[in-house]
């Protein structure tokens, strides 16, 4: 569904089930994937959308490609009413603080920045042009210089065991006396 006051470039794709609001610009060869929504945002030239992507008041730009399942949130959550907002939203950069005047800005993500997915983004981001963000990041409120990469701690020393048998549930496997031999 594309709402009304919707800028739209030429060639651009928008799967079933995505919903571009009032007031987004999607620029040339843009795709938005598979129900996504896109709300008051621009969408630079070559930018993909994958499936799933939420963004809110946001700047994507020329080349960005955006994984599956990706929320950029344009409301801070230190707002005591999320339904109305009062809190202006501040971009910290390298440089000092950069005021929105809004209380709703989700995030400026630079031209060519890769995502994986499952990903939480703003309010008030700033990513930098080439950076890569790895799957199941959640960053707010915070500036990324160009050419990053940013990873998130991830558990990569599982450990799977077998739980002991419950003499209530019976012996574990089925079949089993349960260890009693």
């Amino acid at each position: 569904m594309v709402g009304d006051d919707v800028i739209i470039g030429p060639r651009v794709r928008v799967w079933e089930f995505s919903t571009v609001r009032a007031g987004a610009v999607l620029c040339a060869d843009v795709s938005i994937g598979f129900n996504c929504e896109v709300t008051r945002s621009f969408i630079g030239e070559r930018a993909i959308l994958g499936h799933r992507i939420g963004s809110n008041r946001t700047l994507v730009g020329a080349g960005a490609h955006l994984s599956a399942n990706l929320t950029v949130a344009a409301i801070s959550m230190w707002s005591s009413h999320l339904s109305n907002p009062e809190r202006e939203i501040v971009l910290r950069t390298l440089g000092g603080l950069y005021r929105c005047g809004t209380p709703q800005f989700g995030a400026l993500i630079g031209d060519r920045v890769q995502t994986g997915n499952n990903i939480s983004l703003g309010p008030g981001l700033a990513i930098g042009r080439d950076c890569r963000i790895a799957s199941g990041v959640t960053l707010a409120a915070r500036t990324i210089p160009d050419h990053s990469a940013v990873t998130a701690p991830h558990t990569c020393d599982a450990e799977v065991r077998r739980r002991r048998p419950d003499a209530a549930r019976g012996p574990w496997p089925p079949g089993s006396d349960g260890g009693r031999g």
